[in-house]
């Protein structure tokens, strides 16, 4: 997930200096590329299916707490590398014979799992799906206008896995024919695939088995410290939502009360350390700037701006001002740079077109050293290029797909109609095109953003009488497309990098998915069955939720009932990410670097500001490993974050299991104002 990187649509280019890197070393000259068969394994499977399981997990316990979700590629890379090379070196030594691990298999094993995980974010679990639930209903307000009590439709694991199935595989299918001039004719970077490659490319050769047993020790050893942390902080956590170390008041009583600690986990300390320095600054600037100054400052005008008496969670209150603020910006980073990668798209489209009408006939004597780099190239394209996968078969797979979306779609949501479905699978391709190529050039991965307009324009054509409903499904149907559209793209380029097939990497994707489809809706049932998601003073807020349900009340009903200077504010916002975004595209990098996100800044001005403490601890941390080792935070930064993310991701298992038998902790350590005496 160049998809994840950007989940929220929050991402960073990972590699800012392609000229710095030749994606083309590690490259055995005696390399024996395997047929595409020989490529996807059982063993391979199997790990895939483990990998995915734990990714969902991680994917919809960050979804369903903050929604920043960091490009977790790498780490499937690192983990498939370790889980395989662990299983054939003990089978070796117990004596069995066993076939190579190659680093085409290791990728397959990563675009499988990247495939699987990626429909944990893209299929809504944490958004626009649970959006449609009773909870987010009665938390906006049964009078609050356009919220109807007819427009419900509550989580169940059938109509989810359905629905799931019928709209992620249309997105493999829509850009296929176009593998070629993605990744060959407009040379497009995918800086998260590139990066990857660079990994695997670097496991599966001499000089790079060394550095690659290092990485998975690093990350067992994180992992272990993780896991065994998260366990002994369960024990301490008590009954409720006010105990244990999630509930530390590491800066005082009074910062605690505004949501300013440390809560102690590597989680999100992980992503910390994943994510780009400006990512995490931005997010606690955006803590800081609401929580330490806007939220207190309106707070003093309850009873003249809204009502002082309303409840913490009432629409007409402040609770209006932290919803409706956090999507203008949200909604102002979005166009934003949907503008600015459609105009860029563009460009380059147009300024390639011209460079190779108008390219001179040279002929170029090369040194050894080219000439070198020239051959290799040239086997990664004969590879690349050499199972095709026929036009008629992506054609014939996207028609397929959408005349049983179209039929499907209208049971599961009645409120769309087949026909709004239909009109969104004509415009999809065109959009996906768009998220890929963009995302190709920069990283960003505009996800959310497509899904947003198709949210907006379908509830606006629907109405009231359905249109909330109808809206979230058809930004479901968007979302999915152009998603899965572009970790294609993203994992095509990895696979040309590591000379692995394209037939091999396009089955991959389709198995992956298939994965997801049945592991994604089963992980999201175990949260939803053990823990109290939604509730607004719980662990699991599922924050978007709530901020989905209400874009698509917004689509049909305007903002009438917004609190006093609540949309002047909001307008005021939208324009500040807006120029925010034109200055750090102005501005010299030496400036750009130091201007915050509004999309990261967005975040915690509604769900609170202590996952920003965390993110930032993280970030220190890499600075001053940094500072220090520059080489071993570049070696290893990414294995210690995914061993941290990891073994809390593996403890959350069992914590669910325990919940669902009603097995409590045994204590509840809690911190109050110190007696006078």
């Amino acid at each position: 997930m160049g998809t994840e990187t950007a989940s929220v649509g929050i991402s960073e280019p990972l590699l800012h200096d392609s000229d710095k890197i030749s994606p083309l070393q590690s490259v055995d000259d005696d390399d024996q590329v395997p047929e595409w068969k020989d490529q996807i394994t059982l063993r391979g499977l199997v790990v895939s299916a483990l990998l995915g399981t734990l990714f969902c997990i991680i994917t919809h316990k960050l979804n369903l707490t903050v929604g920043i979700i960091p490009s977790m590629n790498v780490g499937a890379g690192l983990l498939g590398f370790f889980f395989v090379k662990s299983w054939t070196g003990l089978l070796s030594k117990l004596g069995f014979s066993v076939a190579p691990f190659t680093r085409q298999e290791n990728t397959v094993i990563q675009t499988c799992v990247v495939a699987c995980y990626g429909l944990a974010f893209s299929g809504g679990f944490g958004s626009y799906l649970i959006a449609m639930d009773e909870r987010t209903y009665n938390l906006i307000g049964a009078d609050y206008p356009g919220n109807r009590a007819e427009d419900v439709k509550n989580p169940s694991l059938w109509w989810m896995t359905g629905f799931i199935f019928v709209v992620s595989f249309l997105g493999l299918f829509s850009l296929v024919p176009l593998r070629k001039v993605m990744v060959l004719d407009y040379e497009l970077t995918y800086p998260s695939g590139t990066a990857t490659a660079m990994l695997i490319n670097s496991f599966h050769t001499n000089t790079g088995v060394e550095l690659a047993g290092k990485q998975v020790r690093a990350l067992g050893k994180y992992l272990s410290i993780s896991l065994i942390w998260s366990c002994f902080k369960w024990f301490f956590s008590g009954v409720g939502d006010s105990c244990g170390f999630d509930n530390f008041p590491s800066f005082g009583l009074t910062l605690f009360k505004n949501t300013f600690y440390f809560d102690f986990s590597p989680t999100y300390v992980g992503c910390g350390l994943i994510c780009s320095h400006i990512v995490n600054c931005s997010v606690l600037f955006g803590a800081i700037l609401s929580w330490g100054f806007l939220w207190p400052l309106i707070s003093q005008y309850a009873g003249d701006w809204y009502p002082a008496d309303l409840g913490s969670n009432d629409f007409k209150g402040l609770y209006g001002y932290k919803v409706f603020i956090a999507i203008a910006l949200i909604l102002g980073d979005g166009v934003y740079n949907l503008v600015k990668i459609i105009t860029v798209t563009f460009k380059e489209i147009r300024n390639k077109s011209s460079k190779q009408s108008n390219l001179p006939v040279v002929n170029e004597v090369l040194d050894g050293d080219s000439s070198e780099v020239t051959l290799e190239q040239k086997k990664r394209e004969e590879v690349f290029l050499k199972d095709r996968i026929p036009t008629w078969v992506a054609g014939a797979g996207y028609v397929g797909l959408v005349a049983i979306s179209t039929a499907t779609m209208p049971i599961i949501f009645p409120p769309l109609k087949w026909y709004l479905v239909l009109g969104s699978y004509v415009l999809a391709p065109a959009l996906a095109f768009c998220n890929s190529y963009g995302t190709g050039l920069t990283d960003w991965n505009l996800t959310t953003t497509y899904g947003k307009i198709g949210l907006f324009i379908i509830a606006s054509l629907v109405g009231r009488d359905g249109g909330v409903i109808a809206g979230l499904a058809a930004c479901g149907v968007m979302m999915s497309i152009v998603s899965t559209a572009a970790d294609l793209m993203q994992d095509f380029k990895t696979g040309y990098l590591t000379m692995s097939s394209a037939k091999s990497m396009f089955i991959s994707q389709l198995v992956g998915t298939a994965m997801g489809c049945v592991i994604a809706p089963l992980t999201f049932w175990l949260f939803w069955t053990a823990f109290d998601i939604g509730s607004p003073d719980g662990p699991y807020k599922a924050p978007y939720a709530v901020i989905f349900r209400e874009m698509a009340i917004l689509g049909i009903e305007g903002f009438s009932e917004l609190p006093k200077h609540c949309m002047a504010m909001c307008c005021g916002f939208f324009v500040a990410a807006l120029v925010i975004n034109l200055l750090r595209d102005v501005t010299p990098k030496k400036i750009s670097q130091f201007i915050p996100i509004p999309m990261a800044m967005a975040v915690p001005f509604y769900i609170g500001a202590y996952f920003a403490i965390d993110m930032f601890v993280g970030t220190v941390i890499l600075f001053i490993w940094e500072r220090l080792n520059r080489k071993d935070a570049e070696d290893y930064a990414a294995a210690v974050a995914s061993g941290l993310i990891c073994g809390d991701g593996i403890w959350t298992i069992p914590s669910a299991i325990l919940s669902i038998f009603k097995v409590n902790p045994p204590i509840c350590m809690y911190f109050g104002p110190s007696l006078s005496s």
